[in-house]
């Protein structure tokens, strides 16, 4: 009995013993550059022992101490490396393996391991070059211009850094950097009167861009995620870049024996330049500005740094501030319209001014700690602070005329007949104040290659404060009508509560199994909503360039701030959570042509919401309907052709359908009589156009160089959208009634880069490369429409006057290294 119970404790103990002296090897795959191969394949020779390095290179290997192994590291292209190791008990080993290309003429060799993070297991997901944003042909250098020449991503106005994806408003968006959710301001106006956008393009390491069906681990909305990380330096190095419309400025490097890391970003954006070329003429004052840190701490033990690992405890701040200051003083506008055999002058006078103000401060404090090799967590804290101020005294009077299109006749191109003149009259003090506070947990367990578990839990406090006060009216011969008035003060103080668990499953080398589940409560209208989701992908064996993959899942947005208030500046408090289901079906093929590589991805969805929020766009301001309820769907097909169309530069080619309606309740619509205009008949509407409905998009990104010379290149990007429903704002027996025109641009740059030679120094302050762009914006001068105002002539006929864009303009930039 006795030996027994001894022979099973020394059992017991030797079997703590053996789990205890376990040893893992660790390292990075690079090329000749030092930069990380992703997907490169380590396997420990005749062990069965293999991975696959992710998208930063790294890898990771549990292997038995005091044994010896021949560790061989291959890629596709590049000279496979073998090397002895032999790891201690306890050991943890860190390798950094550099590969060197592969001259000579090898035969095909097809490899079917995958990474955890290749784009072949997820649903809808992209992951772009972040080096692209920066040479991007636009009017801000804005990093989201980049996602518009995605399928499924539109975006009818340059002014805006907003976009909408397969159908979703703008505001059903999320976007992360570095695992922290980042905001939009609340008042904003999607136009000329909007600031930088939150991220910056100096300092992304990698960009993943996702357009539906995601994992539960992201956040609650309804349309798409962008997550970005920035990336932690490991050297000193500076960047100063400028154009006619901005600038900006990043440094970065180490310190404390390289524990700390710091990336330090400011930028300028000063839209003068551009908004000189708008119809409205006057004194424009747009000034935004940010400043943006992100910094790293390594908290990990002395001998762990000293084995040259990755940071087993790690603390990382990242902090933003932003000051937006819109002020213009119009003075004239002219705006002609209509067709060949009518054709209308608009003329206006203003006097009075427009002042908006944005000053948002946003923080977010992560701690990351590896227990060990395969489990991971993180606590998140995350603040904003946002104080947003609208100004309007604005007086305006206009002419309405008729004018005669036929060249040789008197009076050609000049009014030649009154329509109606009046005055218009706004103002409007409105001030927000934003606070809100997150404190979310994290973890992610690895068992094995097969599997890896997430789980987490987030909690935030909301508290807003709003007050709005304006007025505006029309007066036309003497009659004053189109009179509004708002006036309201409104405090809401919230709390919201998430959480999310997901499995994903590697059935075997060809098929991935994720599944989960996600929950949302909000105490504003006590609502728990609780979404399932499932991903699966797979390749077949006797297809091995073709993945095929599937999504479904519930996707719910509770109600924000902008979403609960009524024209009438009242909150509607017991508003239902918004939701969509998507179902997702698509294809993947990568092939080779003239010896590269490409890859094709086409996907059909098709969202159902049976709970949404409409909303009308108000010139340039989204203007949300709480109190309609509404159904809505989305259905469409996306495709797109990426790789190496001239060698060395990526390029691609996307194209996008799309068909959206929503459904409204109490929605109808009415015929009169002509001559009395009495009610003849009333009929309820059924499915009509949402706002955001285009049936075709279609975007290029395109990159060339000249063949003997790649220090001269030239970026195209162009964009085809056909035409948006409009209607006036506020009548919901008219909306979405008419369609609007096509939006086409053509933005176009040549560049060339000056590689300063004798700066092989890193740690030396000196300048490194010169890269110096001319741009076209707007190539072709296409008179795109951004939004309609209404005008009223004597026959009591409204028409809608367009207000367009920007015209074409030239750019000059630069971007110096240091």
């Amino acid at each position: 009995m006795r030996t027994g119970l001894w022979g099973g404790v020394l059992l017991l103990l030797l079997s703590f013993s053996a789990r205890a002296q376990q040893a893992y090897l660790q390292g990075v795959v690079q090329d000749a550059g030092q930069k990380p191969l992703v997907g490169a394949t380590i396997t420990l020779q005749d062990k069965g022992i293999s991975a696959a390095s992710d998208p930063r290179g790294r890898f990771n290997l549990k292997v038995e101490p005091n044994t010896r192994y021949i560790l061989v590291v291959s890629y596709i292209g590049y000279q496979t490396q073998r090397e002895e190791v032999q790891l201690l008990p306890n050991e943890t080993r860190f390798v950094t393996v550099e590969l060197q290309e592969e001259n000579s003429q090898l035969t095909e060799v097809r490899i079917r391991g995958k990474s955890s993070d290749d784009t072949r297991e997820q649903v809808s997901i992209t992951r772009l070059d972040p080096r692209l944003t920066q040479t991007l042909p636009s009017p801000f250098q804005e990093f989201n211009k980049i996602l518009l020449t995605l399928p499924g991503v539109t975006s009818n106005n340059e002014l805006s850094s907003s976009y909408s994806v397969r159908g979703g408003s703008f505001d059903e968006n999320l976007v992360y950097v570095n695992g922290i959710e980042v905001y939009r301001p609340f008042l904003n106006i999607s136009g000329q009167q909007e600031g930088l956008s939150f991220v910056n393009p100096d300092l992304v390491e990698d960009v993943t861009f996702s357009s539906g069906g995601w994992q539960p681990k992201y956040g609650d909305k309804l349309s798409s995620v962008l997550d970005i990380q920035y990336r932690t330096p490991t050297k000193f190095a500076a960047t100063v870049s400028g154009s006619l419309t901005g600038g900006s400025v990043h440094t970065e490097g180490t310190g404390a024996k390289g524990r700390f890391g710091y990336l330090l970003g400011a930028r300028y954006k000063s839209a003068a330049y551009v908004l000189n070329s708008l119809e409205v003429e006057g004194d424009y004052r747009p000034k935004f500005s940010d400043i943006q840190t992100y910094l790293t701490y390594d908290l990990s033990p002395k001998e762990h740094r000293a084995a040259g690992l990755e940071p087993r405890t790690q603390l990382s701040f990242l902090g933003n501030i932003a000051r937006n200051n819109y002020q213009v003083r119009p003075e004239t506008r002219e705006t002609t319209f209509g067709n060949q055999f009518q054709m209308m002058r608009l003329l206006v006078g203003y006097d009075g001014q427009e002042q908006m103000r944005y000053t948002t401060y946003q923080g977010g404090l992560r701690l990351q700690h590896a227990f060990t090799p395969y489990v991971n967590t993180e606590l998140i804290y995350s603040g904003l602070y946002s104080q947003e101020r609208e100004f309007r005294d604005l007086e305006s009077g206009y002419r309405f005329c008729d004018v005669l299109p036929t060249p040789g006749v008197s009076p050609f191109n000049r009014c030649a007949g009154e329509r109606g003149v009046g005055t218009r009259y706004e103002y409007s003090r409105n001030r927000l104040r934003a606070a809100l506070q997150t404190l979310e947990f994290r973890t992610t367990w690895t068992p094995s290659s097969r599997h890896q578990f997430s789980a987490g839990i987030k909690g935030s406090q909301e508290d807003i404060r709003d007050v709005l006060n304006e007025y505006s009216f029309q007066d036309s011969s003497d009659y004053v009508y189109d009179l509004s008035s708002l006036q309201s003060q409104q405090n809401l103080s919230s709390k919201r509560y998430q959480g999310f668990a997901q499995h994903q499953w590697n059935l075997d080398s060809l098929k991935t199994l994720t599944y989960g589940v996600r929950f949302h409560y909000w105490s504003v209208n006590k609502q728990l909503s609780v979404s399932p989701r499932v991903q699966y992908a797979v390749q077949l064996p006797r297809l091995p360039d073709w993945s095929f993959k599937l999504a479904t899942g519930l996707y719910v947005q509770a109600p924000i701030y902008r979403e609960l208030r009524t024209t009438q500046g009242n909150l509607v408090t017991d508003l239902n959570n918004q939701q969509s289901w998507h179902f997702i079906t698509g294809s993947e093929y990568r092939f080779k042509k003239w010896g590269r590589p490409f890859k094709l991805t086409a996907e059909g969805y098709y969202k159902y919401l049976p709970s949404v929020i409409p909303y009308d766009q108000d010139n340039m301001r989204i203007r949300y309907l709480p109190q309609v309820n509404a159904t809505a769907y989305a259905a469409g097909i996306d495709v797109r052709v990426n790789g190496e169309f001239i060698k060395g530069e990526e390029s691609w080619f996307s194209l996008g359908f799309l068909r959206t309606r929503e459904n409204l309740t109490g929605d109808s619509t009415i015929t009169r009589d002509l001559e009395t205009g009495q009610v003849l008949k009333k009929e309820a509407r059924s499915y009509i156009r949402r706002p955001t409905d285009q049936l075709l998009n279609f975007g290029v990104y395109f990159q060339d160089h000249l063949p003997n010379n790649p220090t001269l290149r030239m970026y195209l990007n162009m964009v085809f959208s056909t035409g948006l429903p409009f209607s006036p704002p506020g009548n919901l027996s008219l909306r979405s009634g008419f369609p609007g025109p096509s939006y086409k641009r053509v933005d176009i740059g040549f560049s060339k880069l000056i590689t300063i030679r004798g700066t092989e120094n890193a740690d030396k302050l000196s300048l490194k490369s010169l890269w110096l762009s001319l741009e076209v914006l707007n190539l072709i001068a296409a008179n795109n429409v951004i939004s309609y105002n209404y005008v009223r002539d004597l026959n009591s006929v409204t028409y809608a006057v367009p207000n367009y864009l920007t015209g074409r303009l030239i750019n000059l930039r630069f971007i110096a290294r240091l």
